[in-house]
């Protein structure tokens, strides 16, 4: 009997992979790995998570062996580390891999949207750059004031990455960084009302829940854009909403949302709001390399080696 389960969805060439190297049992969902029988679950020591549905200490004791959640992606949130740590259960994530793909749609999201991309693309494909001219002028990226909220790993990369703009780099940590001259803001606020564009690059969890706050966005102002890569649990998205709506908001760009995919219908009814399917790290590149780490954890654990990427 496996001793590995995986939840949720694999492509077929990732599932051969893992298949040769641990047999596991799979399940689509962790509401369906419940429906295991109990010998099946009581064999269970490592399991590899590719969800987002909350994984606490309920669902843990299902699998009374239960000795790592590996999770596929570097955000591990929905995962209850306090209640795996109360058990035993190690936790790891696949933090680095996909550093630049996270930055890289960052930038491409921020100038899409001040370009006006979407809208431009449509303006050819509809026949109205023949019958009705030229499309209405965007905005200049380059040489504005961006600040990045949340200076970790992948927020320095789309720092970096904005510098070559010759923007001005304002940013918040929780310490200060060592930076190439970088401003240091101690509270969102005061980061949000000396920028042009704000970049959500915060990790997920009760922490940061509503961290973008309505005095956030309204710093933010109606010139301002909001660039949401993180969650959607970082932004308190009724006030992101309004305003935008009410215009108070310049715009947004947005990766990450609450309930997703079942996002809040009143996006879809906003033209100052730019959109991607959560699609930070989704390319094959990327997406195999975390796969490969997610699987040289579970590796780790069942050969009781060192974890490679321990968050607990």
């Amino acid at each position: 009997m496996s001793n590995v389960l995986v939840i949720g969805p694999e492509s077929d060439a990732e599932r051969a992979i893992t298949e040769a190297a641990f047999d596991p049992l799979y399940s689509p969902s962790l509401a369906d790995a419940a429906q295991l029988s109990e010998a099946e679950r009581g064999a269970i020591t490592a399991i590899a998570y590719r969800g987002h549905h909350a994984f606490g200490g309920a669902e843990m004791d299902l699998f009374p062996a239960l000795g790592l959640i590996a999770n596929f992606g570097v955000g591990y949130d929905a995962i209850d580390t306090v209640a795996a740590s109360a058990r035993d259960v190690r936790v790891t994530n696949t933090p680095d891999v996909l550093n630049d793909d996270v930055a890289d749609l960052t930038v491409l999201m921020l100038l899409a949207h001040e370009r006006q991309y979407e809208g431009a693309s449509r303006w050819v494909r509809d026949g109205n750059w023949s019958s009705q001219g030229a499309y209405p002028l965007g905005r200049k990226v380059s040489g504005r004031k961006v600040g990045i909220l949340g200076l970790g790993r992948i927020g320095r990369d789309i720092a970096d990455r904005l510098a070559a703009f010759n923007s001005e780099i304002h940013y918040f940590a929780r310490s200060q960084k060592d930076t190439p001259g970088w401003q240091f803001h101690s509270d969102p606020v005061s980061l949000a009302q000396s920028v042009d564009y704000l970049i959500v690059a915060l990790v997920g969890g009760p922490d940061t829940q509503n961290f973008v706050s309505k005095a956030v966005i309204d710093a933010l102002g109606p010139n301002g854009v909001l660039v949401n890569i993180s969650r959607g649990s970082t932004v308190d998205e009724g006030a992101l909403l309004d305003a935008l709506e009410a215009n108070t908001l310049g715009g947004a760009a947005l990766d990450v949302f609450l309930n997703e995919p079942h996002i809040d219908p009143r996006f879809l009814a906003l033209d100052n709001v730019s959109f991607q399917p959560h699609q930070g790290s989704a390319t094959v590149e990327t997406r195999a390399a975390m796969a490969q780490l997610q699987r040289d954890n579970v590796s780790a654990f069942t050969t009781g080696q060192a974890l490679l990427t321990p968050v607990n």
